[in-house]
């Protein structure tokens, strides 16, 4: 016996990717996804591409996920993909330490990152 199934939290034309522990800051990592967000999912996939941002890589990977999410398991058109949601969240965060001088210790932040992609069919206006 199973879990109870329950309702789809995105609507019939929407599909999503999530990508956790990316390690990068959030911060930077929304520079990114800010550059994508709200444009032809073909258009976001040549921007990451030629790109000069280290994470644009992971990026461009999760949106070929969130693309192919939709085109298997939710029967959407390919071509009328719109990026309409690229969000970024805090994950955890290690705390290391660095020797300073006089005895006396650096605190070093290392941030990771959680990252959503949701692509909605769009209809092409005629």
């Amino acid at each position: 016996m199973g879990k109870p199934s329950r309702d789809r939290a995105l609507s019939e034309t929407e599909a999503r990717a999530v990508v956790r522990r990316l390690k990068i800051s959030p911060q930077k990592l929304n520079l990114v996804a800010t550059m994508i967000r709200g444009k032809k999912a073909s258009t976001a996939l040549a921007d990451l591409q030629f790109s000069r941002k280290r994470i644009a890589k992971d990026v461009r990977k999760a949106l070929e996920s969130a693309i192919a999410n939709a085109e298997n398991n939710h029967d959407l058109d390919v071509d009328a993909l719109v990026v309409s949601e690229a969000y970024v969240g805090k994950a955890l965060v290690m705390k290391r330490f660095h020797a300073r001088g006089r005895g006396r210790a650096g605190r070093i932040e290392k941030p990771f990152s959680n990252l959503t992609i949701v692509v909605r069919e769009v209809e092409e206006a005629a």
